[in-house]
């Protein structure tokens, strides 16, 4: 028998499989890599009310899409079924670098 707590945690765990997928069609406008596997995303927390929460960085503090990028991010995640609420919050606090990006994003930039 499925409980209400059992449907609300899988309804957390794919509502935040979703947001990472949504979060894979996002582009850095100077990098031809996704922000999930550049490594700009550092968390993504969703709560059982299905909020959801993104901290990421931005590959410099004066990186042109400083605005648009989170205010994207933000619109495709409210967009998704079942979100109330996302909320972006950009820090440099680890600085980003290219350590951080997939093995697929570091490939695929040649630096493997």
């Amino acid at each position: 028998m499925e409980t209400s707590e059992n449907k609300s945690m899988r309804n957390f765990v794919d509502v935040q499989n979703e947001a990472i997928v949504v979060l894979q069609s996002i582009f850095d406008p100077e990098i031809p890599v996704n922000i999930y596997e550049l490594g700009l995303i550092y968390e993504v927390n969703v709560s059982h009310e299905l909020n959801i929460e993104i901290i990421m960085s931005l590959t410099s503090p004066f990186c042109p899409a400083a605005q648009s990028m989170p205010a994207e991010i933000k619109e495709k995640l409210e967009a998704m079924e079942g979100v109330k609420e996302a909320e972006v919050k950009v820090t440099f606090d680890p600085p980003w670098s290219q350590d951080l990006m997939s093995e697929s994003a570091k490939l695929q930039l040649g630096f493997l």
